[in-house]
């Protein structure tokens, strides 16, 4: 069997806004609520509690929101969204503003027509591998089979990275963090 490693992080997370115009803030006015998109589980950024209330920075920076433009904070509807759906409904209007992981980009920024607003949180990227395989060094996943969230900039990344160091490499796709988790325990850190 292959080795199996997961790629974690994202090069930063970011919130993201549509196009702030007078129709959004209309729309949000009107509804009296802030339709926030945030990660699918993601604890210390948006997760819910044992009470089912969402809990973390990306969900108080939603609160933030609808205390300045509403008045009250408590005026969210949390939308959980995976990687691969929160630009989609970014896009369409579901949601008012994105509030969750995700990386800002030359790409993002100029083809996708949002305005990033700002960085809330900065982390970086490593392997993840079982004890057991007894690897040491990222350069030792020649080969490997890599656990990746899809749709990230983190998955675009771990190709470079693969393809820089002439090695190669086969990804394995999931849907969501705690998926990509699930796959690989115990774990050793490598950096």
């Amino acid at each position: 069997m292959k080795k199996i490693a997961t790629f974690v992080g994202a090069a930063l997370a970011v919130t993201a806004a549509a196009s702030v115009n007078a129709s959004t803030l209309d729309t949000v006015k009107e509804r009296g609520a802030v339709q926030c998109g945030v990660s699918d589980g993601l604890p210390g950024f948006s997760a819910t509690d044992s009470d089912g209330r969402w809990q973390g920075i990306d969900a108080d920076f939603c609160r933030a929101v609808a205390a300045a433009v509403l008045g009250d904070a408590e005026k969210v509807n949390f939308v959980s969204l995976t990687a691969t759906e929160r630009f989609t409904a970014l896009q369409s209007g579901e949601i008012d503003m994105l509030s969750r992981n995700t990386t800002w980009t030359l790409t993002r920024d100029a083809s996708l027509g949002l305005n990033f607003a700002g960085v809330t949180y900065y982390d970086g990227q490593g392997f993840l591998v079982k004890k057991d395989l007894g690897v040491s060094s990222a350069l030792e996943l020649d080969g490997a089979s890599v656990c990746i969230s899809s749709g990230t900039t983190t998955e675009l990344n771990l190709a470079d990275y693969f393809r820089f160091k002439g090695m190669s490499y086969e990804p394995v796709l999931y849907d969501t963090a705690d998926q990509t988790a699930q796959a690989l325990k115990p774990v050793v850190v490598i950096f």
